[in-house]
C-alpha cells in the first residue's frame, strides 16, 4: 500500500462525519463493528487496492475499518481476472508469450496505481538506507526513490517478467494469475493483525488492524481459491507464501519494530514474486 491510498482514505474518512440517526441506524452501525462478513466490504477493499472506479459506501467503509481486510483476496482475485483477460486477448491476436506476459504484468501495475511497487521500492530505501528506526521511517516517508528501491523495482519487474513469460508459454496463465494474486494479498491481513505499526501515522495506521478472525478469513478463502485451482500443488505454494511473509515481517520488526504501508505493499510484491516462481518451478 502506498501514499496515494493514504490520500484516498483520508478522503474517506473526511466525507463520514458524526451521524445522529437513532434506532435502527445506531442498530446497523453496531452490527457493522462486529459483523466479520459483510458484502460491501469487497467494494471497500477494491477502492483501497487498486484504482479501478468503484463505487464506495465511504460511511460504511469507515465503519467498516479493518474488518473488511478479509476482502482483500478477493480484491486480488478480480484485479487478476482483468490482467488474464488482457492477456488471453494479446494471445488471441497472436502476439508471443513474452510480449503478453508484458501486458498481464502491465495491467497490474495500472489497476493497482503501483502502490505496492511503490511499497516495495520505499521498503528498499528505507531500511537498507537508515541507520536506525526513525532514519528509516523518514527515508520511507520520502517521495524520492533511490538505489535500493531502483534496484528492487528492477528486479521485481525482471522476475515477474520472466516467471509469466514462462507461464504463459506454457498454458497457466490463469491458475497461476489468480492464486498469486489472492495469496500475496491474503498474506497482507495477518501482517496487519499480528505486526504492530511502526508509527502512529499512515495508511496502514489509518486503516487500523483487523481481528485474528479477519485474518483467518482471508487466508481460508486464499487458501480454498489456491485448492480449487491447482490441487495439491498448493502445498507448495502456501509454504514458500507463508515463509516469504513471515520474513518480511521479521525483517521489518528487526528494523522498524513494527509494519508501515509501505511494508504491506512489499510484502505484497515479494509474495507474489515467491508464488510465480513456484508455479515456473513446478513448470520446469
Amino acid at each position: 500500500m502506498g501514499k496515494a491510498s493514504l490520500q484516498t482514505f483520508t478522503a474517506l474518512s473526511t466525507q463520514w462525519g458524526g451521524n445522529d440517526q437513532t434506532g435502527s441506524g445506531d442498530m446497523a452501525q453496531n452490527s457493522d463493528k462486529t459483523t466479520p462478513i459483510a458484502f460491501s466490504d469487497i467494494a471497500a477493499a477494491l477502492g483501497l487496492l487498486s484504482r479501478l472506479p468503484i463505487s464506495v459506501d465511504t460511511e460504511r467503509a469507515t465503519q467498516r475499518g479493518a474488518l473488511a481486510a478479509w476482502a482483500y483476496p478477493i480484491a486480488g482475485l478480480i484485479l487478476a481476472l482483468i490482467a488474464g483477460i488482457v492477456t488471453q486477448c494479446a494471445l488471441w491476436l497472436g502476439l508471443p508469450g513474452t510480449l503478453a506476459a508484458g501486458l498481464t504484468l502491465a495491467t497490474l501495475i495500472i489497476t493497482t496505481g503501483a502502490m505496492h511497487e511503490d511499497g516495495l521500492a520505499d521498503s528498499a530505501d528505507g531500511l537498507w538506507g537508515g541507520w536506525d528506526k526513525d532514519h528509516r521511517l523518514k527515508i520511507m516517508k520520502d517521495s524520492f526513490i533511490g538505489t535500493y528501491g531502483v534496484l528492487a523495482l528492477g528486479l521485481s519487474l525482471l522476475l515477474r517478467w520472466s516467471a509469466l513469460t514462462l507461464i504463459v508459454e506454457n498454458n497457466m496463465l490463469w491458475p497461476a494469475l489468480l492464486v498469486g494474486a489472492m495469496l500475496s494479498r491474503a498474506v497482507m491481513v495477518p501482517m496487519m493483525a499480528f505486526v504492530p505499526h511502526a508509527r502512529t501515522e499512515g495508511l496502514s495506521h489509518s486503516v487500523g488492524r483487523p481481528p485474528v478472525q479477519t485474518a483467518y478469513i482471508a487466508l481460508a478463502i486464499a487458501a480454498v481459491g489456491a485448492l480449487i485451482l491447482v490441487q495439491f500443488s498448493v502445498f507448495w505454494l502456501v509454504v514458500t507464501c507463508t515463509l516469504t511473509a513471515f520474513t518480511c515481517a521479521t525483517i521489518a520488526k528487526s528494523k522498524i519494530n513494527g509494519q508501515t504501508g509501505d511494508i504491506l505493499g512489499a510484502t505484497q510484491q515479494l509474495t507474489e514474486i515467491a508464488a510465480l516462481l513456484t508455479f515456473a518451478a513446478l513448470l520446469s
